[in-house]
């Protein structure tokens, strides 16, 4: 049995990883004619490819339940074209038997998409961003079609370009009072962190009174505010692209700061559910092939795995934004798909046994 579930892993286990590296492969495609568009200036062409092969790792973890999926239709999908599962059950080998030798494999590579989420992915990605901010930015001024906005009490932010070593530019701060009346403009050209604390450099200050706008121009002065580095490595990804750690961070951050985090805690949940998604993914590819796909042709087992996933994906992204404005928890919007994905796998399975 042992020499049968390694070639069983190996089938399945092969299938996967080639349905994913054809889908990271066309979406990384895509990227790189997408950042053509934006060629300019420092961001040549050699830039847009660092830049898709940075981000390429949260493809690889975003399309894996999908590649589970397709993959494991596939894989098992070959198996049973060469009539080789129906020798192996005729050897003896039970359907939980054949169920186990596929979810095994299929378990590696989710602890590896995991380990590549949380560690490899976000700070890949957070170095490109970063650099085709900087290299994007013409000149220092506030108006930047990578700047990211950020909010803090009374104050609204807005930060050109962010370096993963404290490092901001294009630097814009807005503190309005308790009437909602703009009471102060900050521009920097820079900020640098040091010390645990904030200096703004080159700063031009427009403090707003009853008797009109006085300027003042600062070669440095301090910035008192709670953002931290880490927090700025958070704040300039979006909240698919953060860590499982990263997004309960922030998600903490905003909640004291009396800020909607939904967003963020949907996305956490997403992620530390993948684990399920993807059992449940192969749990219902497996009932396929032993049940209604099991004399189809490999094409078909195919669309079938890309309408399923499409389904599954429809659903989640109609539930997460329900999930906002109904206001029921997001961990029942993330729950949801893959429950059913379950409860649909082992009711075929259990009706073909």
């Amino acid at each position: 049995m042992t020499k049968l579930n390694r070639y069983i892993g190996r089938t399945v286990a092969g299938s996967i990883i080639l349905v994913l590296m054809v889908i990271v492969g066309l979406d990384m495609l895509s990227e790189l004619i997408d950042g053509l568009k934006e060629v300019r200036g420092d961001y040549t062409f050699m830039a847009v490819i660092k830049y898709v092969a940075l981000t390429s790792p949260g493809s690889f973890s975003d399309y894996l339940p999908f590649a589970a999926l397709v993959g494991c239709l596939a894989g098992l999908g070959s198996l049973a074209s060469s009539s080789e599962l129906i020798v192996m059950r005729a050897a003896g080998v039970s359907t939980r038997q054949l169920v186990f030798a596929v979810i095994k494999p299929t378990l590696a590579l989710t602890l590896l998409g995991l380990c590549i989420s949380e560690y490899v992915a976000p700070v890949s990605q957070q170095i490109a961003e970063s650099q085709r901010a900087v290299a994007l930015q013409k000149s220092p001024t506030m108006h930047s079609p990578h700047g990211m906005w950020h909010r803090e009490g009374p104050q609204f932010m807005h930060f050109n370009a962010v370096q993963p070593n404290g490092v901001l530019y294009g630097v814009s701060i807005f503190s309005f009072n308790q009437d909602r009346q703009l009471e102060r403009n900050i521009f920097a050209e820079r900020a640098y962190y040091i010390d645990d604390n904030w200096t703004l450099e080159t700063a031009k200050v427009v403090d707003l009174g009853d008797k009109g706008a006085k300027q003042e121009l600062v070669a440095q002065m301090p910035w008192d505010t709670g953002l931290s580095p880490e927090l700025l490595n958070i704040l300039v990804l979006d909240a698919k692209d953060l860590s499982i750690s990263g997004l309960w961070r922030y998600a903490g951050y905003l909640s004291k700061q009396g800020l909607n985090a939904g967003d963020y805690e949907l996305a956490f949940w997403n992620k530390l559910l993948q684990p399920l998604t993807i059992m449940g993914m192969v749990l219902v590819a497996i009932s396929f092939i032993f049940g209604p796909l099991r004399n189809v042709t490999m094409g078909f087992r195919v669309f079938v795995g890309v309408m399923v996933g499409i389904v599954f994906r429809t659903l989640q992204d109609i539930l997460g934004p329900s999930s906002m404005v109904y206001g029921f928890d997001p961990i029942y919007a993330s729950i949801l798909p893959i429950a059913i994905c379950f409860v649909v796998g082992t009711y075929l399975l259990m009706k073909k046994a």
